[in-house]
């Protein structure tokens, strides 16, 4: 396992190397790469422990949420991001908190130059391996929250994980950034805005249970997620999130309120 300090010079090396990589290749004056990129697996410890956790239970609420790491033996360690969603809360908290959510999310990776943030101008889509598990209305009230480096520090931009597949098996969702919703201190923005030329700064994949009025078990397996575009995309996928969007109205983004 790295020490906080190892983790911070291996940050602060790998943007020094892409740097002087940059200046000896001249770099700059090609086009900007559109490869497919994975910001984040986990296969391993470590990658775990570079997220934290967060539930109602902080506040007065009676959640739980677990993230570690699934070593189901036969088959590759990936991420597990599991407990149980409760809409009720703490004695003497009645009136008081809401219950109703579990979180994940990237911890900050500073470095020597600042903050290392991820470049998502010449990507459309955040893609997320998952396996949904669980109690199958949790499935219905998974988002996932991205915040950037927009001059609003209390802006976060918010989308519904639509899931495929109905059977517990892995596959790729597939968001477009340029649907994502703003919102600021819980509120919806009223204008449409998009993201637009932006660098990611943390990744939140959320569990409302409190705004959808989900209780149960839940799980959900995680294996990585990346910046790609459509051309990374098999075309019947891409059809379907395509469908998905135009179906999709923008109240529909937000969590249900009651």
């Amino acid at each position: 396992m790295q020490s906080h300090w190892a983790k911070y010079w291996n940050r602060t090396g790998s943007i020094l190397r892409q740097g002087i990589y940059d200046v000896v290749h001249m770099t700059g004056s090609e086009a900007p790469s559109r490869a497919a990129r994975t910001i984040f697996s986990f296969n391993d410890l470590d990658s775990i422990r570079e997220f934290k956790t967060g539930c109602d239970a902080d506040i007065g609420g009676t959640s739980t949420v677990h993230f570690d790491l699934d070593e189901t033996p036969e088959r590759p360690a990936t991420g597990r991001f599991w407990g149980e969603m409760s809409l009720r809360v703490q004695p003497g908290k009645e009136g008081k908190v809401r219950g109703g959510y579990a979180a994940i999310q990237n911890r900050r990776r500073p470095t020597l130059f600042g903050e290392q943030m991820e470049d998502i101008e010449h990507h459309d889509y955040l893609a997320l391996r998952v396996r949904a598990g669980g109690e199958p209305a949790t499935r219905e009230a998974y988002f996932v929250n991205i915040r950037t480096d927009g001059l609003v520090q209390a802006d976060i931009w918010q989308h519904r994980i639509f899931f495929r597949r109905s059977d517990g098996g892995w596959e790729d969702v597939y968001i477009p950034f340029a649907n994502f919703v703003r919102t600021n201190h819980g509120q919806i923005a009223e204008s449409k805005d998009t993201i637009g030329s932006a660098k990611l700064r943390s990744v939140n994949i959320s569990l409302l249970g409190g705004h959808s009025n989900v209780s149960g078990k839940y799980e959900l397996g995680i294996d990585s997620i990346r910046l790609v575009n459509e051309e990374d995309i098999d075309r019947s996928v891409t059809n379907a999130v395509k469908e998905k969007a135009s179906s999709v109205e923008w109240e529909d983004l937000r969590p249900n309120r009651p």
